[in-house]
């Protein structure tokens, strides 16, 4: 059975690049994905249905060679 993968807050910060702070934000919005489960101290969601809300609702990241100088 393979596993599925997970997000929890730390992760969703790093990917989105933002703050713990803003990751509240962005997963209380309309549309953003269910947790998969609520746990003591801290939330999880399935990382390939994040990854599908991402492509559609947040703005591509720079890379290093893409930011304007």
């Amino acid at each position: 059975m393979k596993r599925p993968r997970l997000y929890g807050p730390g992760e969703l910060a790093a990917l989105f690049g933002v703050s713990r702070q803003r990751v509240l934000q962005i997963t209380r919005r309309p549309g953003f994905p269910e947790p998969v489960a609520r746990l003591i101290g801290m939330t999880v969601w399935d990382a390939d249905e994040v990854d599908e809300w991402a492509r559609h609702n947040r703005p591509p990241r720079p890379t290093d060679g893409d930011e304007e100088r």
